[in-house]
């Protein structure tokens, strides 16, 4: 199983990979983010993004404030939209920007980045992907270019009432 909490497998990847790594090396974002355990999840480690996809990170906050002020001073140089919002009844924090040709999503939650449901669906896909092998993966590519977002895409070809809820049960 891939260490999902160093970036080191992106260099060994595919293309997207390897310039994920680049880019997040280069302007040293895990590292602006190490005091809140920062892990890329989504679609771009387990190989099944699209053009468009988003490099996800997501974080562990405890001072929600802090977290707002520290990403609005390290993140100055862009073009940055910050929001609050609420999931599964914890508060977050969103911040989105673009850096190269890569939108970026950093995700802060009051609770470890390991427990927060991003990686949790991540590393549930990703067993799934293994299992089901390149046709399947193939599939799950085909429905997220339709447009269907990740966990559903998944709950359409597995048959699962609830993806976003079955998925975490198949950890």
């Amino acid at each position: 199983m891939i260490d999902f909490k160093k970036i080191d497998y992106l260099k060994r990847g595919n293309e997207k990979q390897k310039k994920a790594h680049e880019v997040l090396t280069k302007y040293q974002i895990l590292e602006k983010l190490k005091d809140y355990s920062p892990i890329l999840a989504g679609t771009i480690p387990i190989e099944i993004d699209i053009e468009d996809s988003d490099l996800d990170i997501i974080c562990e906050v405890t001072d929600f404030t802090e977290f707002e002020k520290t990403l609005s001073e390290m993140f100055s140089e862009f073009d940055l939209k910050i929001e609050k919002i609420t999931v599964n009844n914890d508060q977050a924090i969103v911040l989105n920007f673009k850096l190269e040709e890569f939108p970026i999503e950093i995700f802060g939650q009051s609770r470890p980045a390991t427990k927060q449901n991003a990686y949790l669906h991540m590393i549930a896909e990703y067993k799934i992907l293994q299992e089901k092998g390149e046709d399947f993966k193939q599939k799950i590519i085909k429905l997220k270019k339709q447009g269907i977002k990740t966990e559903p895409a998944f709950g359409i070809l597995l048959n699962l009432e609830k993806p976003y809820e079955d998925l975490l049960k198949m950890i």
